[in-house]
C-alpha cells in the first residue's frame, strides 16, 4: 500500500491510544526536544499527521505543519492548525522558511530518505535546527518488532503494509546531505519493554521518570528505540 492510501486508512482511529500511558510518554519527550530548539520560533512539522502535536507546539512558538494524507489533515484543520497537504520529499515552502523543521514516526517510511532531510534542510534557516526521528533496529523496539507479528491498522491493512526501514546511528549519519551537520541525539524508549507496562500505576510512573532522565545520557540514548537526531543547517 502506498503511503497516502495506509495513512488515509489509518486516520479514522490514529488516535484512539493518543494522549495518555505510553504514547503520552514518547510525545512528551518529543515535544521537550522540540520545545527546546523551538520556544518563539517557526517550527514546521514535516508529516504533522492529525495535528496532536503540532497543536501543542503552538502554545510555545508559530506552528506550521504538512502531510501528505488528507484523511489526517482533515483531523488537524478541524483543530484550526496551519497545515497543508504536501510530501515531505517535496515541501511546499521557500527556502529559509523556518528555525526548526521537525519529524517524528514519519522519516522510517520514507524510501528517499536523503531527499526528504535535503528538502527539511532547505525550508530550514541558515544556522536553524533538524529534528529527524528514525527507528533503531539495536533497541528493546527494534527486536520485539522483529519477533512480534503485523498488527491491524483497520479492517483492511496491517502496520506491516507500509515501507518501514530500521537505522543505525551510523546509518543515519550517511544520510546527511551536504551543508546539514550533526550536533547531538536524544533516545526515546530506552528502557520501556513494552507498552503495556505503561498502564500499571506505579510502575508507569517509575518508566517514565527513568525515560525522561535517560534520554539524553551519552552511550545510553543510542538504545532508543526511537533516537532523533539534532542537526544543525550551515
Amino acid at each position: 500500500m502506498d503511503n497516502r492510501s495506509y495513512y488515509d486508512d489509518f486516520a479514522g482511529w490514529y488516535e484512539n491510544e493518543r494522549g495518555r500511558g505510553y504514547h503520552q510518554m514518547l510525545d512528551d519527550l518529543e515535544l521537550e526536544l522540540v520545545e527546546r530548539y523551538g520556544r518563539g520560533k517557526r517550527v514546521l512539522e514535516a508529516g504533522c499527521g492529525t495535528g496532536l502535536l503540532l497543536d501543542r507546539v503552538r502554545e510555545f512558538g508559530y506552528a506550521a505543519g504538512v502531510d501528505l494524507s488528507a484523511g489526517m489533515l482533515g483531523k488537524a484543520l478541524a483543530r484550526g492548525l496551519d497545515v497543508v497537504q504536501g510530501s515531505v520529499t517535496d515541501l511546499p515552502f521557500p527556502d529559509a522558511s523556518f528555525d526548526v523543521v521537525y519529524s517524528v514516526k514519519v522519516l522510517a517510511h520514507i524510501e528517499d530518505i536523503q531527499t526528504a532531510l535535503s528538502e527539511m534542510a532547505r525550508v530550514t534557516v541558515p544556522g536553524g535546527v533538524v529534528l529527524a526521528e528514525f527507528y533503531n533496529p539495536r533497541s528493546l523496539r527494534g527486536l520485539i518488532k522483529a519477533l512480534k507479528p503485523a498488527s491491524a491498522i483497520s479492517h483492511r491493512t496491517d502496520d506491516e503494509a507500509v515501507y518501514t526501514r530500521y537505522d543505525t546511528v551510523n546509518d543515519i549519519r550517511g544520510y546527511l546531505p551536504a551543508g546539514l551537520r550533526w550536533e547531538t541525539l536524544r533516545g526515546v524508549r530506552i528502557v520501556t519493554p513494552m507498552a503495556a507496562v505503561h498502564k500499571v500505576p506505579g510502575l508507569s510512573q517509575l518508566v517514565r521518570f527513568a525515560e525522561h532522565r535517560l534520554a539524553d545520557v551519552p552511550g545510553l540514548r543510542n538504545l532508543g528505540g526511537f533516537v532523533i537526531a539534532v542537526l544543525r543547517r550551515d
